[in-house]
């Protein structure tokens, strides 16, 4: 209902049932593309590069539609988790399954990930400008985030503190405000290089859903992208980095009717991403805020 009509979730076996629900109009929601495990660990852990083509095999066969690779933990610890020689195995049977693959990456990892054929790199921050410029030459799709994800975690520490990968205290939350400006500034270095291909991203986790919006808004005000760049990146441009723009993101004959509309123009005014008054996704209406519609259920046209 926030706008968005096919979503990439993931890192959770439990987002397979939902997508299926999703599929079979059991539910309304957005299309729902995700991996089914990630492949994470250090060093030999992660397994020989005989083994992590197994694991990608196995989570072909489970139903994954991409595969999710850590590289490395965070902009904070931007070590590789995962060999080169891993990450080339992991990529290269991902393409040989007709699976993409997308690497949490960081750092050194970033040109790993490129170097290995990867599809698409989330974060990307501490790259270089010659990771950069060697993304757009391998055609490396880059999904950073510019603030929503930092934001949501501030927003909700008090429900984050003290879960699994979280700090134990609200003191603990106080360094996340530092690294925003670090991921504007590399938002802003990205860019400037030629030909990168930048998609439309946001880490959404828990709190975040159904403010995914927010990303453009930060993305405009606080990094300077052009407001048509902005939602390109998030159509067009998002459609072929998920290997789907035969099907989606763009209005054209042949495509799926996915529609919404704003109450505003988001190029002149990008708060009006906020307004989401109208919702159509493969021709079926689920908000029409303009009519007094309510939401409906999936293959119930109103």
């Amino acid at each position: 209902m926030a706008g968005f009509t096919t979503v990439q979730s993931v890192g959770s076996p439990a987002d397979l049932p939902l997508r299926d629900a999703i599929r079979k109009g059991l539910l309304p929601g957005p299309r729902i593309l995700t991996a089914v495990e990630t492949l994470t660990g250090r060093g030999e852990q992660t397994g020989t590069p005989d083994e992590i083509r197994a694991f990608v095999r196995k989570q072909k066969e489970e139903g994954a539609d991409l595969i999710k690779i850590f590289a490395n933990y965070s902009v904070r610890r931007p070590e590789m988790m995962i060999s080169e020689e891993q990450l080339n195995a992991a990529c290269d049977e991902a393409r040989k399954q007709g699976l993409r693959t997308l690497v949490h990456a960081h750092k050194d990892a970033v040109r790993a990930a490129t170097l290995a054929g990867c599809t698409e790199i989330e974060h990307g921050v501490l790259a270089t400008d010659d990771d950069l410029k060697l993304m757009a030459e391998k055609g490396t799709y880059l999904d950073p985030q510019a603030g929503l994800v930092w934001e949501n975690y501030l927003a909700n520490r008090e429900r984050f503190v003290g879960t699994p990968g979280f700090p134990n205290s609200l003191e603990g939350f106080a360094g996340m405000q530092s690294l925003i400006p670090i991921y504007h500034e590399f938002m802003r270095r990205a860019m400037k290089i030629q030909g990168l291909k930048i998609v439309f991203g946001t880490d959404a986790l828990a709190g975040a859903h159904g403010r995914n919006a927010e990303e453009f808004i930060y993305r405009v005000r606080d990094v300077g992208i052009d407001p048509m760049e902005a939602m390109v990146s998030a159509n067009s441009l998002g459609a072929r980095a998920l290997g789907m723009a035969d099907q989606i993101g763009s209005i054209a004959p042949g495509l799926q009717a996915d529609i919404i509309a704003l109450d505003g123009d988001p190029l002149k005014d990008i708060a009006a991403v906020r307004r989401v008054v109208f919702v159509m996704k493969g021709g079926i209406v689920y908000k029409n805020v303009a009519r007094g519609a309510i939401p409906v259920c999936a293959g119930v046209q109103p």
